[in-house]
């Protein structure tokens, strides 16, 4: 007897064709996109009822559908769950007369904000992000700053995943928060010296975090001053402290340039001083130490950075001189800086290393490791006359270690290593860096974890990962919830794609604009390459990817969907085009530096659309697909794999299933709180492990 599969949704067809540079586009499911998505970022009940039922139909027809590994499922999550050390604790970070620090509580999904006495053991729990977020479906706590005398707690909460920030300010001696509370920030905040006023940042109209304000405790936030105002649509604006908390750091970035100003955070009345203005493709970010500051840039055809100096007084770049000069190849990634030395994080050869230069000899000495791919990391002190500094160390076989390192003797202390309570022994693993050789001779890293006693002989089920875009880098780094599928004998690969910054500034910019077909090819030969080695076999490889890596599983489902048995699009953004042509979603007008404006260049018209993966679905046999979306999302918006999903059903003339798994209750980072993540990682382990046993084929 045929086994009965659940009724699959039909989306309605509301043709809405549009006119760009002479040529039409069709687009079916425009509908799905609410008139009044802003409205919804800050109440979901707002979404039309149309929508809601398409959505709701969704979530029940890939509830269905997965239905058979619901037992699966829940020994995953019982899996990765056991691996997570329930009451964990930070290492504490020195600041005065205290030592601050985030901990969990076993059971607890959310952070504890702490502090101790320094040489005691009394705990003070200055935030309990347990009792806040009870009651609430979504909690994101943004930024917990206290102030320079230790009396207050500045924090900032999401509630709805759409990633506004309402920030309060807490007492510490009586745990009660102030009257001062200011809604629809992007989350930061820093104070001034004296504690009696502090900076945020609050988004603008179109959900982009646009204007700066200083606010004086105990006064009504519609009396905060303007700092600063409309940078520009494609910009962005951030701020920080510097590490000597000297400065407030207000810097304006796009995905070309960036441009810093800095605020004497000992004068309540401070204006804004800025540093050098922006220029077309010249990046910088600034430090300070003592009359200087110290800037990281790529100014002056560095590409790949370095580092130079220039007067406070005198700041622009006709003041820069060099201090750690270009070398090709050899990205400095970040930087911070104390009042006796500096420290960098470089990558060459797609491996990382810290570098500690002393001010009094300038004589650089560097942390690697010698594993074949490993991660650093730099982690947060607080105080600027540290001695010390604390770096974080993992492979995808070692779990997270944290180091102290002595400057002066170069000693280094091991201070937490992350305990696997359910087990973990790394000689059990194997790490592994290949080269792969893409179409156009372009060495592409992969990072391979497997089991030792995994047979490398083609018949290994491989789960392939990949992001490749804005610069960002894809560490080799631990993590526990893999083991879930290596243990079952996956092997677990991360493509470092072009369009990050794994082998350097170029490795980026050879996967942007006109060049980023580049990406998905690289991660096409990566998985061509991995079968041909035998470490897997074409139709045995399940791709995943996330938001801009949802691009790259969509376009990748086009281009060469029979490499694969399934592929995981999380958050996807998929409908590139009409996105780039809608300039009022949070991140258009500054994409369009990553990606082409189409509005205004017929060539970017042309050249998204023709990759797109909305746009580009065909009549071919896809793979099994699992797309998740986020309702509240402002990054990459749920109607993007709604629609992406309903064309893919109306246009494939067979394989799948196709599913969509829409949070009604969350946003870009997915479900809130350290547990209820992991439901969401077991639900993408169980479609990958089916897709793997071809149960899909067997269903239909």
């Amino acid at each position: 007897m045929t086994k009965q599969l659940p009724k699959t949704p039909q989306t309605a067809r509301r043709p809405a064709p549009f006119v760009r540079h002479g040529i039409e586009i069709a687009d079916d499911y425009a509908w799905i996109k609410a008139p009044n998505w802003q409205e919804v970022l800050r109440d979901r009940a707002r979404l039309p009822a149309d929508i809601r039922a398409l959505l709701d139909a969704e979530n029940a027809y890939a509830n269905t559908m997965l239905t058979p590994y619901r037992d699966l499922r829940k020994t995953f999550l019982k899996e990765l769950r056991g691996r997570i050390q329930e009451d964990d604790s930070e290492v504490p970070a020195p600041d005065g007369s205290y030592e601050y620090y985030g901990r969990h509580r076993e059971g607890g999904e959310h952070e504890l904000v702490c502090r101790r006495a320094k040489g005691t053991d009394r705990e003070e729990i200055l935030l309990d992000g347990d009792a806040v977020a009870k009651g609430k479906k979504f909690f994101d706590l943004g930024d917990a700053e206290h102030s320079p005398d230790h009396r207050l707690l500045a924090w900032s909460a999401d509630d709805k995943g759409s990633e506004l920030y309402a920030l309060r300010i807490r007492d510490l001696a009586t745990g009660e928060d102030l009257d001062d509370r200011i809604d629809d920030t992007e989350g930061s905040v820093v104070w001034t010296s004296d504690a009696t006023a502090f900076y945020y940042v609050r988004v603008d109209e179109n959900h982009r975090p646009a204007r700066v304000f200083r606010h004086r405790l105990g006064t009504p936030s519609a009396d905060d001053e303007l700092i600063l105002d409309d940078p520009g649509a494609a910009f962005f604006v951030h701020i920080r402290r510097t590490q000597s908390r000297a400065y407030l750091v207000i810097a304006v970035r796009d995905h070309d340039s960036s441009e810093c100003s800095l605020l004497d955070l000992d004068d309540i009345a401070a204006k804004p001083v800025r540093v050098a203005p922006r220029e077309a493709s010249v990046r910088y970010d600034v430090e300070h130490h003592e009359d200087r500051l110290i800037i990281r840039t790529n100014a002056d055809d560095a590409v790949d950075f370095k580092i130079v100096t220039a007067p406070v007084a005198t700041p622009g770049r006709a003041h820069w001189q060099d201090l750690v000069p270009h070398r090709p190849g050899r990205l400095i990634v970040t930087g911070l800086v104390f009042r006796t030395f500096m420290i960098r994080l470089e990558r060459e050869n797609s491996l990382p290393r810290i570098v500690i230069t002393p001010f009094a000899d300038g004589v650089d000495t560097a942390i690697a490791f010698d594993e074949e791919a490993y991660s650093l990391g730099l982690e947060t002190m607080l105080e600027y006359d540290a001695g010390i500094i604390r770096f974080s160390y993992s492979s995808m076989t070692t779990p997270e270690e944290i180091w102290d390192y002595d400057v002066s003797t170069h000693a280094r202390t091991l201070r937490k290593r992350d305990v696997i309570p359910s087990g973990h022994n790394p000689a059990d693993y194997v790490t592994r860096r290949l080269h792969v050789t893409a179409r156009d001779g372009a060495l592409v890293p992969v990072s391979l974890l497997y089991r030792r006693n995994t047979k490398i002989d083609g018949s290994a089920p491989l789960l392939l990962y990949g992001y490749g875009a804005y610069g960002s880098s894809m560490p080799a780094a631990f993590n526990s919830n893999r083991f879930s599928l290596v243990d079952r004998g996956f092997i677990y690969a991360i493509a470092h794609v072009r369009g990050g910054t794994d082998k350097g500034w170029n490795w980026y910019l050879d996967g942007k604009m006109e060049h980023k077909a580049n990406t998905f090819r690289d991660f096409i030969d990566v998985a061509g390459a991995l079968a041909e080695q035998r470490f897997t076999a074409r139709g045995r490889i399940i791709a995943h990817g996330g938001s801009a890596g949802g691009m790259l599983m969509g376009a990748i489902a086009n281009m060469a969907p029979a490499l694969f048995a399934g592929i995981v699009a999380d958050v996807p953004f998929v409908d590139v085009l009409n996105t780039m042509l809608d300039d009022t979603l949070p991140l258009t007008p500054p994409e369009w530096l990553e990606w082409g404006n189409p509005i205004a260049d017929k060539a970017a018209f042309e050249r998204l659309k023709s990759y797109s993966p909305y746009d580009n679905v065909t009549a071919q046999v896809y793979p099994p697909i699992l797309a998740l979306a986020g309702l509240t999302d402002p990054r990459v918006t749920y109607w993007e794999p709604a629609k992406w999903v309903a064309r893919l059903r109306a246009t494939m003339t067979s394989g799948g299933p196709v599913l969509l798994q829409t949070n009604m209750d969350a946003g870009h980072a997915g479900a809130s709180g350290r547990f209820k993540q992991l439901e969401e990682v077991a639900l993408i382990y169980a479609f990958a492990l089916a897709c793997a046993q071809e149960a899909w084929d067997k269903e239909r």
